[in-house]
């Protein structure tokens, strides 16, 4: 029982500690030492107890990093606390199966791999998993070092894995040093993992600190752009009032006209923040002396979130608009990644019974297209809510070359919690990976300004309308490089990065099949050279 406890503990802090290093917790350093405590607890667990240690790891740390769900689905969804507590437990074990995926090929494979590392199988194993499981919520651990600058530079070469991956190799380094010290192997053994890693950590480092001197010296000389957007602060219920949605407009319009005295030359509105719905077959804003129009009192190019609909079509979509002060739409992006049951139902029209469950649905049409919109002599490319998080989307957006990346969002419905931070500590990858810089307009927060090394320039907070109502509107000003340039070699190559780490699993795979097909030991590399000998220590050593 003593034993089962300290596993329990080790496996549940190590959760735990990964979480606390995500937004906005952010106690980052955690990230490279959080899987040591849970390595050590399954060092000599068969493959399936290991696997169902390191499925509650995954479910502690996705726990805490998602708590937010059942408040969302209690509050926003209108569900019971029972149920709601039931779907955000399964959510939260779903999204921790990789970690006993990950768990489960350490102990399969290593024991049949005795001279191969901890620190390779960390890194590799985990890289290759987070390349190919399908999240509900899309995340990876590099979120966790969203706000250090030196080490995400990396994500213009190989994405956010490229970060998961560093910090695996600490991981797999420390616990390396720590068994080696404990159970007696060769110094030799004990020291080799530690300095490689160490050279490629510092190694990224300095490419880190030369990509960032080379991106604020290509900022500078840009030529800039005043941007300015509105965080309205309108909680959903009210968002959802017919009767206040003149209100909610003339909100944007007031804030608006605020920045365009204080100089923006483009304004930003968040995802769905016009009040009233667009036919798809508009050209223009309404006339002036309609009480829909948009651009009334405005003077400079908006962008905002709208909903529009065609009368041949079943279902609304939800758009990006790009308006002309003179009421020209000149471009408009039908959002392509829908949130599962917040935007599509899946099997929708063969289950009649699901609006009843779960009042608060919505089923919208899917844009299949990216698109840039013009603004003077470059291009603006569009990202609609949590588009922002998922690099195909944005690798797909790179091939049109645009000079600045736009999010509109609605964070709302998860209230003043971490999902908003979280949400933009992933989209600062973004940036990172395109070289361009990145402007989120969100209605309740956070919205941001972030420069082509993902560094947050400027930022609101986040804020819960029903918590604290009477909450102001902010208008957010800063100048944004209009970046051009080629692609990155992330850009290029998309996710070859990953797709070598998932082939360099299949490797282990491979030589640990052919190791059991030849008998060949499971004894860790310690026993012929590390002094003392003996079936003793072979014996801890196991495993």
């Amino acid at each position: 029982m003593r034993a089962f406890l300290l596993k329990l503990v080790l496996v549940v802090g190590g959760g735990s500690l990964l979480f606390l290093a995500c937004a906005d917790f952010d106690i980052w350093p955690l990230a490279w030492i959080a899987f040591v405590p849970a390595l050590f607890a399954i060092r000599e667990a068969s493959p399936r107890r290991a696997f169902l240690w390191g499925w509650l790891m995954g479910t502690v740390a996705n726990a805490g990093g998602f708590y937010w769900i059942r408040t969302l689905l209690e509050r926003f969804g209108h569900m019971h606390w029972a149920p709601a507590a039931f779907l955000f437990l399964l959510l939260v074990a779903y999204q921790g199966l990789h970690f006993g995926f990950f768990f489960y090929l350490v102990r399969r494979l290593r024991p049949r791999l005795p001279g191969v590392p901890m620190t390779v199988f960390a890194a590799v194993l985990m890289t290759g998993l987070e390349l190919i499981m399908p999240f509900i919520f899309p995340w990876y651990l590099a979120i966790t070092q969203a706000w250090v600058l030196p080490v995400i530079q990396v994500a213009d070469l190989t994405g956010p894995l490229g970060v998961s991956f560093l910090l695996m190799l600490a991981n797999g380094a420390i616990y390396d040093l720590v068994e080696a010290r404990l159970f007696t192997t060769p110094a030799v053994w004990r020291w080799r993992p530690a300095a490689a890693v160490a050279v490629v950590i510092a190694a990224s480092l300095g490419y880190g600190g030369l990509r960032l001197a080379e991106q604020r010296s290509r900022w500078a000389a840009a030529p800039k752009v005043k941007v300015g957007l509105v965080q309205a602060n309108i909680g959903i219920v009210e968002k959802g009032a017919r009767s206040l949605a003149a209100r909610h407009l003339a909100i944007h319009q007031e804030e608006s006209r605020k920045l365009i005295a204080e100089g923006a030359e483009l304004l930003v509105w968040p995802e769905s923040s016009y009040p009233y719905a667009f036919d798809r077959a508009m050209k223009t804003d309404w006339p002036a002396s309609h009480p829909f129009r948009v651009m009334r009192g405005l003077t400079v190019p908006l962008l905002f979130g709208v909903l529009t609909y065609s009368d041949e079509e079943k279902y609304p979509y939800n758009s990006a608009t790009m308006m002309e002060p003179d009421g020209r739409i000149t471009g408009r992006f039908d959002k392509n990644y829908l949130l599962i049951f917040g935007e599509y139902i899946p099997f929708y029209e063969h289950i009649p019974s699901f609006k009843k469950w779960f009042p608060e649905a919505s089923n919208f049409a899917r844009g299949n297209t990216v698109t840039t919109f013009p603004f003077k002599s470059w291009k603006i490319g569009p990202l609609i809510c949590y588009e922002d998080i998922i690099p195909a989307f944005t690798r797909r957006l790179a091939e049109l070359e645009p000079n600045l990346l736009i999010n509109i969002t609605n964070d709302a419905w998860f209230g003043a919690t971490s999902e908003p931070y979280e949400h933009m500590a992933l989209s600062v990858y973004r940036s990172v990976e395109l070289r361009r810089g990145l402007v989120r307009a969100v209605n309740t927060g956070v919205s941001a300004f972030i420069d082509s090394s993902g560094r947050v320039r400027k930022k609101s907070r986040s804020f819960d309308p029903v918590v604290t109502p009477g909450v102001p509107p902010i208008a957010l000003l800063d100048e944004m490089a209009m970046l051009e340039g080629g692609k990155t070699l992330y850009v290029a190559v998309g996710e070859l990065f990953g797709g070598l780490n998932l082939a360099g699993t299949l490797v282990l795979i491979g030589l640990a099949w052919r190791a059991a097909r030849g008998g060949r030991g499971s004894a860790p590399p310690s026993s012929t050279k590390a002094k003392g000998g003996g079936k003793a220590r072979r014996k801890r050593g196991r495993g």
